[in-house]
């Protein structure tokens, strides 16, 4: 038996297949393993991508005499070589277009499951909502009843309740569709809400982009964050440890790579302020963020420094009492001699925030409860006849 890679390429959202000249079949990059499967991976995705990270690699597929070995990488695209043709397309495609044998299950061997989308503790609600409505899309492109795909969306809701952005999203994907209860019309509506969350989180970071200069301290990982930082172009930028997954550390070492950045310890935030002109951070709710946001809020009023959230409208929440998810004892000991309190999230008070930009510009309180009202009208789907609410 043939062991052969394939690599799942994906960018916003969607992934690469390609065809040569004269041939019928869509396929993905693929190549014999020839016992280095990891490295042959690795050396494809440089072959069709610009910059790629490593995601997943899923559990083999076997094909008439062959073993698909899956990975999926995150991507920029690349320039493709001449006689090539190629389409950036939602993964369901892969079941309407001819591909080559075993491609969805390839493709479903590396997809986001509801339990990556729960574990994932390194990335902000922008990423993992998006993963969540692939999660949904994936299932409806499968052809799975309205009961069963209410049940992942409920799954889905369930796992990141702190998470405002996920719920809305997969809300509003199942409020457009929860007319017809079809997995076509759900199918439909994951596409368009995931296009729609990647331009809504991007028009947000370019217009916090505007605010920002001097010294900018964030801490977590938000990649609208530094989407913001990017654009923004500011002197220098200090990052948060962002305990107790650490993720600010790679996130200094990426920004790192453009930008004078310098990382500190969540605990000495106070010692920093002195030095910032500008704090950022994501928000998601009424202002819920990485545990330390509101350490980093109250320092900031303390040194007259402005506060800004960047989010997202989806990131506002219909609830007045967040749901505040926490991490095990084993993220900080092991003694069960003690009591562990470790909190995810924290929520920071409106009075210690500037401003909250979103897609729509900075809103003020009375935008901020009209997308509440919106995001609750939509949350009906649940009830028997939403149309009716």
């Amino acid at each position: 038996m043939v062991d052969v890679v394939v690599c799942f390429l994906r960018a916003d959202g969607r992934i690469l297949l390609y065809r040569r000249e004269n041939e019928r079949r869509w396929r993905v990059p693929s190549a014999e393993a020839g016992g280095e499967a990891d490295g042959v991976a690795r050396r494809l995705c440089r072959e069709w991508a610009a910059e790629t990270t490593h995601v997943r690699a899923g559990d083999p597929v076997e094909v008439d005499g062959s073993r698909l070995l899956p990975y999926l990488f995150e991507c920029e695209p690349g320039e493709m070589e001449a006689g090539i043709e190629t389409a950036w397309v939602h993964a369901t495609e892969i079941r309407r277009r001819e591909t080559v044998e075993g491609s969805w299950r390839a493709y479903r061997s590396v997809s986001p499951t509801v339990g990556s989308v729960r574990d994932d503790r390194t990335h902000g609600s922008a990423y993992v909502s998006v993963r969540a409505l692939e999660v949904l899309r994936d299932r409806a492109g499968e052809g799975a009843d309205w009961t069963a795909l209410a049940e992942r969306a409920t799954a889905l809701l369930e796992a990141r309740p702190s998470m405002a952005a996920l719920g809305n999203r997969i809300d509003r994907a199942m409020w457009a569709a929860s007319e017809d209860e079809s997995p076509a019309a759900l199918e439909r509506a994951a596409w368009e809400e995931i296009d729609r969350a990647l331009a809504a989180d991007g028009e947000a970071a370019e217009n916090a982009a505007e605010r920002l200069e001097g010294t900018v301290l964030t801490l977590s990982r938000s990649g609208t964050v530094a989407e913001a930082l990017s654009a923004g172009e500011p002197e220098r930028v200090v990052v948060l440890e962002s305990r107790p997954d650490r993720e600010g550390v790679g996130v200094a070492e990426r920004l790192a790579e453009s930008l004078d950045v310098t990382l500190t310890l969540d605990a000495a935030v106070a010692h920093l302020m002195e030095e910032v002109d500008v704090l950022l951070v994501l928000a998601d709710g009424g202002v819920v963020n990485k545990v330390g946001t509101r350490t980093a809020a109250v320092v900031a009023a303390r040194e007259g420094v402005p506060a800004y959230a960047v989010a997202a409208a989806d990131k506002i929440s219909p609830s007045t009492e967040p749901t505040l998810e926490s991490v095990e004892r084993g993220a900080i000991t092991e003694s069960e001699a003690v009591t562990v309190e470790c909190p995810l999230f924290d929520r920071t008070p409106p009075e210690l925030v500037s401003g909250v930009i979103t897609e729509d510009g900075v809103l003020d309180a009375a935008g901020i409860r009209e997308r509440a009202r919106e995001h609750e009208r939509r949350a009906r789907w649940k009830e028997p006849n939403p149309s009716e609410g």
